[in-house]
This record gives C-alpha cells, sequence and structure tokens, in this order.
C-alpha cells in the first residue's frame, strides 16, 4: 500500500442498533479492494458489546476489528476472511485526526448503522466528535455521503433533520431490508441494506441478487 496515493471511504459507526450492516458494508469495501478509514463512536462500542460480545478497543482496535468482521449476522464467529491490511482507524474523540481536515484525502463516507442522534449532530453541524465532524467536512468539501439510518419509528424532529441532509447533498438510506431477492438467512437481509449503501457510494459489489424485471425470479433459482 502507498499511503501517498492513498484515497479511503471513511466508514463511520453510530450507536444505533445494526452493527452487522457496518460488518457487511466494510467487508463490501475491501472486497472491492478500497482503502478503508473507520471511525468507531463511542455509543456504537456498547452496541457492539451488546450485539456480537465484541469490545472494540483503541489499543487492540485490529484485533477487535478482525473478530467482528468474521462474524456473521447469525453470530457464528469465522464465518468471513477478512483482509485490514488496508484499513486506517482514528479514535472516535481524536478531533485532530486526519479526516477532520478537508484537505485529508477521501472518496467520501459512510455512516452506517446512524442513530438519530447522529443524524442530527450532521444535520445541524455540530462537530461533538469525530464521526461528526468528518461527515461535515465530507459535506463541507462535496464529497459523497451515505446516511444510513436505523431507526423506527421516526418522529417529525428526526424527519426534518433527514430532509436538511438530503438538501445538504447526502444520501438518507433507511435500513430496509428488501424480500424480492430471494433472502433465505439473515445474512442475505444484512447484505440487501450493506449493497444498497454501496450502491449510493457507486462500489461494485455482489451482495444481493438485482431486480430484472422477471416475478418469481428469486424463488426458481433457489
Amino acid at each position: 500500500m502507498n499511503d501517498g496515493k492513498r484515497t479511503p471511504w471513511i466508514v463511520g459507526v453510530s450507536g444505533a442498533s445494526g452493527t452487522p450492516y457496518a460488518a457487511a458494508v466494510l467487508r463490501g469495501l475491501l472486497a472491492a479492494g478500497e482503502s478503508v478509514d473507520l471511525v468507531v463512536s463511542r455509543a456504537s462500542r456498547l452496541t457492539l458489546l451488546d450485539e456480537t460480545g465484541i469490545s472494540f478497543r483503541d489499543a487492540h482496535w485490529r484485533e477487535d476489528l478482525a473478530a467482528w468482521l468474521a462474524r456473521g449476522a447469525d453470530g457464528k464467529p469465522d464465518t468471513f476472511v477478512v483482509d485490514l491490511d488496508d484499513v486506517r482507524y482514528w479514535p472516535a474523540g481524536d478531533l485532530g485526526a486526519g479526516p477532520s481536515s478537508g484537505s485529508y484525502p477521501a472518496k467520501g463516507m459512510l455512516v452506517v448503522p446512524a442513530s438519530t442522534a447522529a443524524v442530527a449532530g450532521v444535520a445541524l453541524g455540530l462537530s461533538k466528535d469525530l464521526l461528526q465532524r468528518v461527515a461535515s467536512v465530507t459535506l463541507k468539501e462535496r464529497r459523497p455521503l451515505v446516511v444510513a439510518v436505523r431507526e423506527t419509528p421516526l418522529n417529525g424532529q428526526t424527519l426534518r433533520h433527514m430532509v436538511a441532509l438530503d438538501e445538504a447533498g447526502a444520501v438518507v438510506l433507511p435500513a430496509s431490508p428488501a424480500f424480492y431477492a430471494g433472502a433465505t438467512h439473515i445474512q442475505d437481509l444484512v447484505d440487501f441494506v450493506a449493497g444498497r449503501v454501496l450502491d449510493a457510494a457507486k462500489v461494485p459489489h455482489r451482495l444481493y441478487r438485482r431486480w430484472e424485471g422477471e416475478l418469481g425470479a428469486a424463488l426458481r433459482s433457489d
């Protein structure tokens, strides 16, 4: 890897439920040969611990990330094999990190899953942590920002924040699995959402079966 030519996608993981979505997006980016910069919020560490039993530690982030990304959405360990050579990690409290500046080279940012707190912080330009700061930088630099909101139901305030993000140029992408692709396992549903995130970022993948205009095609292929 040549850091002088490295232009990563920045992935921000907030405290919303849905850590398997983030894992699938990260695996998809790496499988596509993309460089990744990772920001894991403090709240998301609690969610990750609750949903997977994995403690994400700054000093051991590579070991913890490897365990997380190897885990399937059904909770089974060692389901996936992932190469982390082109991943760089930035602590959420490090507001002096590289991606906090618009001069830092990046292709864009994917916030997955995005909590309503993260949505509000980015929409209002609060920059209370590195995740929010990088999202604000992404918008001001006119780079792609995809916000995968994971919450239901949504109140009026959050909906207004989502409209503000849309008007600022972000793609607001609710984490809503679809069933036309022939999902038979929980991983299929997770991969559909992750695939739609990657679609919005124009990153090629093969995470789900695309609609081709033929009713029942997914059922017949099974």
